[in-house]
């Protein structure tokens, strides 16, 4: 399910960018250049604003489909005491190594 959020996502994410690559913040954007319609494009009046709702409804999509997707997320929740719990557990408790034994003088014959 994730998965499918996360594609959602990325989807929009570009769609945004396009809304907001294609606007002009003077005013000629996408409206102005496209082989003289003036301000009418596919026969939708004030692109601009069409431009600038689809910026609005892809930013709100975006952040509506973030939340939803944290419900998805598995392993939430823990606290802190749980999680050291975890970590206690799980690992071994490590001994430092033995040192080796002195070395003895090796005895000197007797004369």
């Amino acid at each position: 399910m994730i998965i499918l959020f996360f594609s959602l996502i990325v989807l929009a994410s570009l769609i945004l960018g396009f809304f907001v690559l294609v606007q002009n913040p003077k005013g000629g954007g996408l409206s102005g250049s496209i082989a003289g319609f003036n301000n009418q494009f596919m026969g939708v009046k004030q692109t601009t604003d069409v431009l600038e709702k689809g910026t609005w409804l892809f930013a709100c999509l975006i952040g509506v489909l973030c939340l939803v997707s944290s419900l998805f997320i598995k392993g939430g929740g823990a606290t802190s005491d749980t999680l050291l719990q975890k970590v206690n557990t799980s690992a071994p408790a490590q001994t430092a190594p033995a040192l080796p034994a002195p070395a003895t003088p090796a005895p000197t014959p007797a004369p």
